[in-house]
């Protein structure tokens, strides 16, 4: 894998999530994975939340990070299209502190499944995002490894 291909996809449901997501984004590049941005929106723009979903077969993505706050149904519509595997970011709001978030993503109905972070545990979305590509790239297996004995005390 070359340190430029784009194999992750980083999307919010807002602007707003912004500061929340830069964690995957920025763990990922570490890692030398560029990814996609994008803010799409399952309730203000279905129609291009759906065809993102649908194209993504053909894109050459092959993990979706999506983060949303408040009904947080992005990940779970994007899952509904594709069979690429799509990690959850239940993003805090002021409303319910990301609770309402979060059941929304683990929640998700019987054979559409999500993979679901912490509130606002978008790096954690970005580690195990890469251990996913790790399952294939062998290159990147090695960093992921070198990483965790570096948690070591």
């Amino acid at each position: 894998m070359t340190d430029k291909m784009k194999k992750v996809a980083v999307v919010m449901g807002s602007i707003s999530d912004e500061p929340v997501m830069k964690q995957a984004i920025v763990t990922l590049k570490d890692f030398g994975i560029e990814c996609e941005v994008s803010i799409l929106s399952a309730h203000r723009m279905p129609h291009k939340t759906g065809q993102f979903a649908s194209n993504l077969k053909n894109s050459g993505i092959e993990v979706v990070i999506a983060g949303a706050g408040k009904a947080a149904h992005l990940a779970g519509v994007i899952a509904s299209y594709t069979t690429v595997p799509v990690i959850g970011v239940p993003i805090k709001s002021p409303d319910l502190g990301g609770m309402d978030s979060l059941l929304s993503m683990v929640q998700m109905p019987s054979d559409v499944p999500v993979a679901c972070m912490a509130i606002n545990g978008s790096k954690n979305a970005a580690i195990f995002a890469l251990q996913i590509l790790a399952l294939k790239y062998e290159d990147l297996r090695e960093k992921l490894e070198n990483f965790k004995k570096n948690l070591e005390y």
